[in-house]
């Protein structure tokens, strides 16, 4: 039965004859029993369509014998010739209405800080005390504290490198050459640092030639990048201790990282509305990067100009704007690797922080700036 015929006018049976023209006797139609002619109307001509298509719906309950056709036909009993009444139908309980939970009031919303500020400020403590320790006290303390923070990034590095990518950089030459480059930027200056990078890049290559050769140039190429990104960066920082007021300058640049980390932190959670890059890092903000701008050139001008001999306030504005810029950028370029890694922290080791490559980010990269700064501003010392 074709679907336009639910538009057709009301009817009671399907059973009635139906008249010819010119006649008034009804000729012989298609009769079903259990119903009553009640009406002579004639259906209305639909055109037929076929079987499986067109606007037929098979599956449709006006298209099966075994119900009433229409709204208004009413079901009979086999052998009863009067109506069967239509059952009573039973009430159904209303639903109760679900109330919607009232939602929060923006007032009463609080911004999170995303991680455990109590134990990443007692972490940062306890680093600071053993930095400060072993910088004043004897400087080659300090010189095994950064071997040793490289070898742990190395390690964090590499590992995250082979889990997420399969990548199999050499951590044994890495570190050992990690060792090597600080050593000798501390006791050969930038020269020897040179010297020591270019040997582990070649070690690496060379070690890597006793496994198979499938991935070898894949494999290398991360040796060489981590060469350069962990320990031959973290040298500067052994440059800068070789100067006669080598601990200031030291203490200068770690001052002047955490303060411009702590200035874009705090400025970018109470009034960061703009984000600065979303897709490499969506917590940072342009307001937070103003922030770090801010504190870094503030806090450069008063320890340029109270803690460096012959420093001047200007050229710690400068300082501090160049510091603001490279722990940015440093700091975006290892979300970059972990965006990539698919990764939130390289690793677990600092609570509150992540691993130490995660406190290492914006350090890295600002060492270099600040040396080549302070020996431009008032020499190599």
């Amino acid at each position: 039965m074709n679907d336009s015929s639910w538009d057709a006018p009301s009817r009671t049976g399907y059973g009635e004859p139906w008249p010819t023209s010119g006649q008034g006797a009804a000729s012989a139609g298609p009769v079903y029993e259990g119903h009553d002619v009640q009406e002579t109307r004639p259906m209305p001509i639909v055109p037929d369509v076929p079987a499986n298509g067109g606007d037929q719906d098979d599956d449709r309950g006006a298209a099966r014998l075994s119900g009433p056709l229409f709204r208004d036909e009413v079901p009979r009993e086999p052998g009863r010739t009067e109506p069967v009444p239509p059952a009573t139908p039973v009430a159904q309980p209303s639903p109760t209405p679900v109330q919607p939970s009232p939602a929060p009031s923006p007032g009463r919303q609080k911004k999170s800080a995303g991680r455990n500020l109590g134990a990443a400020i007692g972490v940062g403590l306890g680093l600071g005390v053993v930095v400060v320790a072993s910088l004043f006290i004897v400087k080659a303390v300090f010189v095994g504290v950064i071997a040793l923070a490289v070898v742990v990034g190395l390690w964090e590095l590499t590992s995250r490198l082979a889990e997420r990518k399969q990548i199999k950089a050499p951590l044994i030459p890495l570190a050992a050459g990690g060792v090597a480059m600080i050593v000798a930027g501390y006791v050969r200056g930038a020269e020897g640092a040179w010297v020591a990078m270019a040997l582990t890049a070649l070690v690496v290559l060379l070690w890597r030639m006793f496994q198979p050769p499938e991935g070898y140039l894949r494999d290398v190429t991360a040796g060489v990048f981590a060469t350069f990104y962990v320990p031959f960066l973290a040298t500067f920082v052994a440059l800068l201790l070789t100067a006669d007021d080598g601990p200031r300058r030291v203490l200068l640049f770690l001052v002047l990282t955490v303060v411009s980390d702590t200035g874009a932190y705090a400025v970018g959670w109470r009034f960061g509305t703009h984000k600065l890059a979303p897709r490499i890092s969506p917590g940072k903000t342009r307001e937070g990067l103003l922030g770090a701008v801010s504190f870094a050139m503030v806090a450069g001008a008063l320890l340029m100009q109270f803690m460096i001999d012959d420093g001047q306030w200007w050229q710690g504005l400068l300082l501090g704007l160049a510091v603001a810029g490279s722990a940015t950028l440093g700091d975006l370029g290892e979300s970059m690797i972990k965006r990539d890694l698919g990764i939130k922290d390289m690793g677990t080791l600092l609570p509150g922080h992540g691993g130490i490559m995660d406190r290492l980010d914006s350090l890295l990269p600002t060492a270099p700036v600040v040396w080549l700064l302070l020996v431009l501003f008032v020499g190599s010392g």
